[in-house]
């Protein structure tokens, strides 16, 4: 195995289990402090991790291809040299965004809650919004560092602090919440203040595990600029100017789905008001934009970290003007994306009461199942929108993305009140489910326009897969008909749980077995799967 493709699997693995543990806290983290801690939570993550892209501005990834195109021409000092100026942009940024988010949170709290007396209020909002803000000092110049190490194609620095990062916020989550509120008697809204502000902590964590990585390769790497014979010598006004062209305007598609999370939270309440919903408009947030939303993102970041690893091959490909071999890539990064996400979303769908009230409850579940039903899709449309923008970059067309991005959100700014006073919490998820929409179609477009992509033999296969899907759906009604015989898996948590295993099992074991049976996995993914294969024991 190479050692780029070993890189690739490892941060790859990394960032499903950073995802995968950031949706089985949620759990207890749901326990703890329920639907008004969750969106409490979510109205300060999503302006915070807006925050957090605009003070990083692409910078930790741009530095990772800067510092490795020097280093192939065996200028390591240019690479340094870039690191250490990078460093301090990003302290500089890091601290001015934390400066506003720290500040401008009572406004910005104001605008986003209009309702008063009500579960949550604009000074909850404002509080843990400012709790977070801090991480913003440190983070922006954290993640150059682990930029610095991918660049010299080494990616465990930027793997394991990621996981150590993930590990020590969510232990601070959990265990300052319940000291908060079972030791000191304290408030929820104190408990979720101290849940983001971990968010900080984690990232002090990932910085110790940097430090270490640092301290052990400094002297290889002053080996390295001590033993160069060239420099391109370049002045610091150069060094960002080629920077900030890799940087690019690639940083926007990044913030999709903040950005759509951040529309909802300046439209949402007070258009739940206008329609006389003020009852159900914090836990039907809570669906949405948090409990809900760790579910759906898991088959996304699945999908498209896979699909996404074959983009440098791509740009590789498209460089070398290799049609038949970049026409090939693309293909397999459509298909790995909707051969996973289109049968995990609407599973998630048709399980979704089950689902959600395994993991957090049968309170309400008929609001928060059917939430969970509806928004289960989007993934696909958040994963086709990952995948066609990283496509776009690797075809010289990044900038395109982020004029589909701008058309999406601004139709959801246009329609997001009026669909939510016409169809309730819903409508939030619609607003999404158009803007999504509107910036994948434009971005397909582009894609079949720029290099005249056939999309035949993903049109073919998407239908087999859809084929399979409906197959795997009658299966979970029927086995959902039968369970319901035997357990009250409608009214009990752990009847849901029963049912949820059973379902999930028999229609896994049915789709997959559908698809490697008829070669289509092996197809997709350009060999056979011996892992499904012993699953399938065949």
């Amino acid at each position: 195995m190479s050692k780029i493709v070993r890189g690739t699997m490892l941060l790859t693995g990394a960032s499903f289990l950073s995802k995968l543990l950031g949706m089985l806290y949620v759990i207890p983290f749901n326990a703890l402090v329920g639907a008004e801690g969750g969106t409490l939570y979510a109205f300060a993550y999503t302006p915070y991790s807006i925050f957090i892209s605009l003070s990083t501005v692409g910078i930790p990834l741009a530095v990772s291809k800067f510092v490795s195109k020097y280093n192939s021409l065996g200028d390591y000092e240019t690479g340094m040299r870039m690191f250490k100026a990078g460093s301090k942009l990003m302290l500089c940024t890091g601290i001015i965004a934390f400066l506003i988010m720290f500040l401008g949170a009572d406004l910005l709290a104001q605008w986003m809650i209009k309702g008063k007396d009500a579960e949550v209020t604009a000074e909850d909002v404002a509080f843990v919004t400012r709790m977070v803000s801090v991480a913003l000092i440190i983070i922006p110049s954290m993640s150059i560092v682990r930029g610095f190490f991918q660049g010299h194609e080494s990616m465990g620095p930027t793997a394991i602090s990621q996981v150590v990062e993930q590990i020590v916020r969510i232990a601070f989550i959990l265990i300052g919440a319940y000291i908060i509120l079972h030791i000191l008697g304290g408030s929820i809204v104190t408990a979720v203040g101290f849940s983001t502000f971990a968010a900080f902590i984690g990232a002090l964590g990932s910085c110790v595990v940097l430090a270490i990585y640092w301290k052990k390769r400094k002297p290889f790497l002053d080996r390295q600029v001590a033993n160069q014979r060239y420099t391109y010598d370049l002045d610091t006004k150069d060094l960002f100017k080629e920077l900030f062209q890799y940087a690019g305007p690639f940083v926007l598609v990044g913030l999709a789905i903040p950005l759509y999370q951040f529309i909802d939270q300046f439209t949402f309440e007070p258009a739940m008001l206008a329609s006389g919903r003020q009852g159900i408009w914090v836990e039907a947030y809570s669906v949405i934009n948090m409990y809900g939303h760790k579910i759906v993102i898991i088959p996304m970041t699945i999908a498209t970290g896979l699909s996404l690893a074959m983009l440098p091959s791509l740009t590789q490909s498209f460089t070398r003007k290799n049609e038949q071999m970049y026409t090939k890539q693309i293909n397999q990064a459509f298909q790995i994306v909707l051969v996973l996400v289109i049968p995990a979303s609407v599973g998630i769908a048709i399980l979704s009461h089950e689902v959600y009230g395994a993991l957090f409850g049968m309170k309400n579940i008929e609001m928060t199942g059917t939430l969970l039903a509806w928004y289960a899709p989007i993934a696909l449309l958040f994963a086709l929108f990952t995948v066609t923008s990283g496509i776009l970059q690797g075809i010289d067309q990044q900038n395109y993305a982020v004029f589909s991005l701008l058309s999406g959100l601004l139709a959801k700014i246009l329609l997001n009140s009026q669909l939510i006073q016409m169809f309730g919490a819903k409508g939030a998820i619609f607003g999404t489910a158009i803007a999504a929409s509107i910036a994948v179609t434009l971005n397909l477009w582009r894609i079949k326009t720029a290099i005249d992509f056939k999309f035949k033999q993903t049109i073919k296969r998407t239908m087999l897969i859809g084929i399979f899907t409906v197959i795997m759906c009658i299966v979970v009604w029927i086995l959902k008909g039968i369970m319901g015989l035997f357990i009250p898996y409608e009214e009990s948590r752990w009847a849901a749980t029963i049912m949820l295993a059973v379902g999930a099992t028999g229609g896994a074991v049915v789709y997959l077995g559908l698809a490697y049976s008829s070669t289509l996995l092996e197809r997709i993914f350009g060999g056979k799967i011996p892992l499904v294969g012993r699953f399938l024991r065949r």
